[in-house]
């Protein structure tokens, strides 16, 4: 599967979860921002939301800072 990740092209297996993209990456339980096609997931979707052929991710990783 061929997905647009951070305006980067890239290869995947399919199926995928955003949740199996995010540990794939290397961003598992880490806080992060997920939008989808341009529409943001809520925390709760990231669980369950497929990842099909195609797809425009965006993940922005949540940092603290002062």
């Amino acid at each position: 599967m061929k997905i647009t990740l951070n305006g980067e092209k890239r290869e995947f297996e399919a199926p995928q979860t955003v949740k199996s993209l995010l540990a794939a990456v290397g961003l598992a339980g880490k806080p992060v921002v997920v939008e989808q096609n341009q529409t943001a997931l809520l925390p709760r979707e990231i669980e369950t939301a497929t990842v099909c052929d195609g797809d425009v991710i965006e993940i922005v990783q949540i940092t603290a800072g002062g």
